[in-house]
């Protein structure tokens, strides 16, 4: 297999201080980049509402992959399905994607809310999100994500 080398941009401070699957929303945390990049790279980023941002499950260990099919959350009402349709920590690179609302920037900070990071996460790339990148065409999908992440963004002083 081909091997790529990437070094973390940033990294994410405060907001998340456990890994949990629900109530992810109404928590705000940073993300800080790193000295070696000038203040300049992030020039006009403000302009966006929300930054699509690709990190690591770095609180996972390479033994939590799963190359199988399971049921999501182990809940047997939803069917097995493979390592490729879920979106967690047990993927083979352990990689994930996040769509957080930009709320401001300060200095090599970005502030968000809508990350479901935990603090101390590698960042490896942030970019603005364009609407225009977006999924085309209607989108759909089965019932069991809808019911799987029904509490996924509720407000985290909501949790129970």
């Amino acid at each position: 297999m081909t091997k790529y080398e990437v070094e973390a941009v940033a990294t994410v401070v405060g907001g998340h201080t456990r890994v949990q699957d629900d109530y992810q929303g109404g928590v705000q945390s940073r993300i800080r980049f790193n000295e070696a990049y000038p203040l300049e790279t992030l020039q006009g980023i403000e302009e966006f509402s929300h930054l699509t941002v690709t990190w690591h499950f770095h609180l996972a260990q390479p033994e939590d992959v799963q190359l199988h099919a399971r049921s999501p959350r182990g809940n047997t009402q939803w069917p097995a399905t493979g390592t490729f349709v879920h979106r967690n920590h047990r993927r083979p690179n352990q990689l994930a994607v996040s769509y957080p609302r930009l709320l401001g920037v300060d200095g090599r900070d970005l502030v968000v809310t809508e990350l479901d990071a935990v603090d101390g996460t590698p960042v490896l790339d942030v970019a603005p999100y364009f609407e225009q990148m977006g999924p085309r065409g209607p989108i759909h999908q089965p019932a069991w994500p809808g019911e799987m992440l029904a509490t996924y963004w509720l407000d985290s002083s909501q949790r129970p």
